[in-house]
């Protein structure tokens, strides 16, 4: 017999990793060779397996690749032939009767067939010759990305032609050349565009149509015609049938994979790239070349392309990027160890993610002005570098070096299952076959070698940029954090929940939406470059907090409604410290963080000197906000800094609450002093914006008395605003004296509704607190604004108890002088009379049955409402002052603590009831006001188990209690202990009672 091509294989070759499994390779090959009818082919693949030379190559293959092994049992013939052409000649023959086959027109099932069973021959005979070490690196990759090109193109061709038969579109050429001319391009991406595929690598295209090349009858309908032609396309290419598959075909680098269709039009495309194109993109297009169709229509887009990706002057902004993506594919420097097991080839440390990237980030900066770098094999490109005397040639060397070892051993794991895989196995035997599959005697030898061109690799790496963001020096190591591409990268996956993230592909897509533009803070390309740079520092505060995942999707809510990033970025990256803020604010209050969300300027006042400092008094915030008001040059001026300011103040208040820098009680008088300076100023704005039209009511006088929270002064958050309006005039007075002039009563009417309107309007800095007016005389029957004799005789005569209940917390907020007192002494007056005590107590404990009844829950945490929560203290407090003020005036306090503290130091009531009274309602009010703070959304488990975690260990430190089931523990014995106390003063006493008809 002739000399045959695997006997001239002088290269040693793998041993087997497993010899049981090359025991069966060889008993399949011979019953397949019992199968063969032919004489002569089946002696010669009988004598294959005898001969010395062949079984080193067959335990080559049995012995360590599952794959390659089904791919010769299938077609021992095709084998037998390979092994006496070689890879060479076998190589051009298939694609030589690829070609063929396409010529004969086929259809598009005979099409996809002929392409799979091409591709399985083809990626033998590739294996073969890169086992055999006939082809080095650069060829094995070089014909795989000739096969994959030329399936794509007959793969198009085919699609294009069945198109222009069912009328979607005329083609120049349909029998012959229907890609020619067709408008159709399919850009390759990556490996594929740049002839450096991997051994099982997807293809990575950009599919685009171009309007004016691209001839139809049926323009509207071009757009889902296309589309339908790539969805078939991808198809053809990628899936599995009892042939096989093509290529694992990926649309995902296109532009903003996650809102565009499949295929898109050029001039969409272009519109993308010069508005909204980033620089990872532009990285990315180094490599883009088509591949399929209409390759010159495809070259002319790129053309096109050719400013955006090479600019002839690098801006600082643009370097800035790519040092910022350098930093996000890996952003931590040292402190970690390079190991075997495990190890990612393609991403991990050392890796040729990092060779590529070594090349294309320098191809950016300098290829605009410099054309002989804009070459797309990274090896041909590093040597450009190094012609243009960007890169040492040493260092392009071990480069080169490096990335053909590096992708020989990504090619042998990836052939072991033609899995699409760049990882070295984890489990000590597993990597031990691959050793052998290397041609490595044992584990250690190859980890030697293998370790010691990692190293090298992020050495040179590690130097390429020597600059280090400060955003990034506060975090500990980040790992991998990669989101330069159309999809997921597994290692970004695996970062993000090793840190804390329970959903981190959602983190992943919601990033990538970022950085396409999808929110107006980030449609500018500057705004995109900086938040690429804060990327690892965000994530990395973000995933601090006690809930990650839900910290991350208020930040996201917060940048959907920003107007603009640019300056909150660079307020970022000049204040590392904000990043922490905005994330404890995200991930702890939600209630905080959607405010923040509606008023994104509030973190420039965070930077001011005194923020973290407690507010003043309100005297010294009435003179803070009358100064900013001077600036209003019109009413709606007026509404809209007085809003600015309040939102400051209580943003202000609120994270001072939230560090535990300010308690709850010290929280509720900043919230009441904030409002009280916003009803004193604002009230002479709205009586001088009356004026103009109506005049005033000389001599006439006006007050405002503030109950509920704002007359104790423990405004929480959330609290509404409850009003009463007394006005006073002289007797003699008809009206205003203005132009339109009004009455007496129809004056202080509008005018107390004009002020109402100021504090409730919706601007677009929000409102500023809601009013509730239903505590006047006669309540929402009764006048806006009742007159000072008018109020006197409601309260003396109408009143119900549950309206002096009321009074007991009343205190005049703003007002002239001599009204102000005259109203302090009515209220003094009607709480201090004597009464029926009878009926007292039979209306306290009617009352609060009918509230019982109609707000009744079973929630401890809904503290307000729940039996022995604050409503009974409050109720307990109020009852307390009706029933002794007479006697006892001391006790009129609008503070609900400080009236059982004035109880029990007259000795109204016993110490222990105050006691756990006053412990009861500290405890509640502490509760109460990290609720309003924090939580947005009603509660709905009786355990508090829908709070969020780090809300949980707040309560738990501001309470004093060691744990949260200990602190759920003492809020049900507080309340047990209230509702005993509320019954043995109230309820126990009024259901003996009966009363006459003229008390009730």
């Amino acid at each position: 017999m002739t000399s045959l091509w695997y006997q001239t294989v002088n290269s040693p070759l793998p041993q087997a990793s497993d010899t049981e499994k090359t025991d069966v390779g060889f008993l399949h090959w011979q019953e397949a060779c019992e199968r063969i009818d032919d004489t002569e082919r089946k002696a010669f693949a009988t004598h294959l397996i005898k001969d010395e030379q062949a079984r080193k190559i067959f335990y080559a293959i049995f012995g360590n690749s599952p794959f390659l092994t089904h791919c010769v049992l299938k077609d021992i013939l095709f084998f037998s032939t390979l092994m006496q052409e070689g890879p060479d000649k076998t190589f051009k023959q298939l694609m030589s009767d690829l070609t063929a086959f396409w010529e004969t027109q086929p259809e598009r099932e005979a099409m996809a067939k002929e392409l799979r069973i091409t591709k399985r021959k083809a990626a033998l005979t590739i294996a073969l010759a890169d086992i055999c070490q006939i082809w080095d690196v650069f060829q094995v990759t070089d014909n795989l990305t000739t096969l994959a090109e030329t399936s794509l193109d007959y793969a198009c061709g085919t699609l294009l032609r069945e198109g222009h038969q069912r009328g979607y579109f005329k083609l120049p050429d349909p029998e012959n050349h229907p890609q020619k001319g067709s408008g159709l391009i399919v850009l390759g991406m990556g490996k594929l565009g740049g002839r450096e595929l991997n051994y099982s690598s997807d293809v990575d295209i950009i599919v685009l149509f171009d309007t004016d090349v691209i001839q139809t009858d049926d323009p509207w309908d071009l757009q889902k015609n296309m589309v339908r032609l790539t969805k078939q396309l991808v198809q053809m290419m990628d899936d599995r049938t009892a042939h096989g598959y093509v290529f694992r075909t990926d649309l995902r680098l296109r532009p903003d994979p996650g809102s565009t269709p499949l295929a898109i039009s050029v001039l969409a495309a272009e519109t993308y790239y010069e508005s909204i194109g980033q620089n990872w993109e532009r990285a990315a297009m180094i490599k883009a070349r088509p591949v399929a169709g209409d390759i010159e229509a495809g070259y002319a887009f790129l053309e096109i392309l050719r400013p955006y990706m090479w600019r002839k002057y690098m801006d600082f902004a643009a370097i800035q990027d790519i040092h910022a993506i350098k930093r996000q594919i890996n952003a931590h420097k040292g402190g970690h160890n390079i190991a075997l097991n495990g190890h990612n080839v393609k991403l991990g440390h050392g890796g040729i993610r990092e060779i590529e990237f070594y090349a294309q980030t320098q191809q950016l900066i300098w290829g605009g002005r410099n054309p002989d770098l804009r070459v797309a094999p990274t090896c041909k490109a590093l040597q450009a570098l190094v012609d243009a005397e960007q890169v040492e040639q040493d260092v392009c060397d071990n480069l080169i070096e490096s990335y053909q070892y590096l992708r020989k051993v990504e090619h042998r794991i990836q052939m072991t299952n033609d899995e699409q895989t760049h990882s070295i196995p984890e489990d000590d035997e597993a990597v031990e076959h691959l050793a052998t599959f290397l041609g490595y005697g044992n584990k250690d030898s190859f980890a030697k070698e293998f370790i010691a061109h990692l190293e090298r690799v992020e050495t040179y790496y590690a130097e390429l940029f020597e600059e280090s963001s400060e955003i990034n020096t506060h975090a500990e190591e980040t790992g991998n954090l990669v989101f330069t591409g159309g999809d997921a990268d597994p290692g970004t996956l695996q970062y993000l929940r090793s840190i804390g993230f329970e959903n981190p592909g959602f983190v992943d897509t919601t990033v990538r939406g970022w950085h396409h533009a999808r929110y107006r803070a980030t449609r500018s390309r500057r705004s995109r470059e900086i938040l690429t740079d804060l990327m690892p520092a965000l994530l990395h505060a973000l995933a601090q907090t006690a809930e990650p995942d839900t910290a991350f999707r208020h930040f996201d809510d917060f940048l959907s409604k920003l107007p603009a990033g640019v300056q909150l970025f660079s307020m970022f990256q000049v204040n590392p410290h904000l990043l922490d803020l905005v994330a404890e604010v995200m991930g702890e209050a939600p209630r905080l963080a959607e405010h923040l969300a509606r008023n994104s300027t509030l973190l420039e006042y965070v930077l001011t000197p005194d923020f973290f400092t407690p507010l003043p008094d309100v005297t010294e915030l009435r003179e803070d906000l009358h100064k900013v008001l001077e600036q209003a040059r019109d009413f709606q001026d007026v509404l809209d800094l007085s809003r600015r300011w309040a939102n400051d103040r209580k943003f202000q208040v609120g994270v001072q609450t939230l560090r535990q820098i300010i308690t709850i009680k010290e929280s509720g008088l900043a919230q009441t002093h904030i409002a009280e300076a916003i009803i004193q100023e604002i009230l002479p704005c709205v009586i001088d914006e009356l004026a103009q039209k109506h005049g005033i009511i000389e001599q006439g006088e006006i007050c405002i008395i503030g109950l509920g929270k704002a007359g104790s002064r423990d405004m929480t958050a959330t609290s509404d605003l409850d009003l009463v309006f007394i006005y006073e005039a002289p007797e003699d007075c008809i009206g205003s004296n203005g132009e339109r002039s009004l009455s007496t009563a129809q004056y202080y009417a509008r005018l107390s509704q004009r002020f109402i309107n100021a504090l409730t309007a919706p601007t677009g800095d929000g409102m500023l607190y809601e009013v509730d007016m239903r505590l006047r005389p006669s309540g929402n029957s009764g006048p806006i604004a009742s007159s000072l004799d008018s109020f006197i005789r409601y309260h003396n005569e109408a009143a119900w108890t549950w309206e002096h209940m009321a009074l007991t917390r009343a205190r005049v907020i703003s007002g002239a002088p001599t009204l102000s007192a005259k109203v302090e002494q009515h209220i003094q007056d009607v709480l201090c009379r004597q009464r029926d005590n009878d009926k007292l107590l039979f209306d306290v404990a009617d009352m609060r049955k009918r509230m019982d009844k109609e707000h009744h829950t079973d929630i401890v945490w809904d503290i307000k409402q729940y039996r022995g929560g604050i409503v009974d203290i409050d109720f307990m407090a109020q009852y307390l002052q009706l029933r002794h003020a007479c006697d006892y005036p001391d006790i009129l306090q609008n503070n609900t603590i400080d009236v059982l503290h004035k109880a029990r130091d007259l000795e109204i009531i016993d110490e222990a009831m105050a006691n756990d009274l006053i412990s009861a309602v500290e405890l509640w009010n502490i509760i109460q006001g990290y609720l309003r703070l924090t939580v947005a959304a009603e509660l709905k488990k009786k355990d508090g188990g829908d709070l969020p975690h780090a809300l949980k260990d707040d309560l738990v430190q501001a309470c004093g209690e060691p744990s949260f089931d200990m602190l759920c523990e003492r809020m049900k014995n507080s309340a047990d202990l209230v509702l005993k106390h509320y019954k043995q003063l109230i309820d126990t006493p009024a259901s003996t009672i009966t009363l006459q008809d003229d008390k009730q």
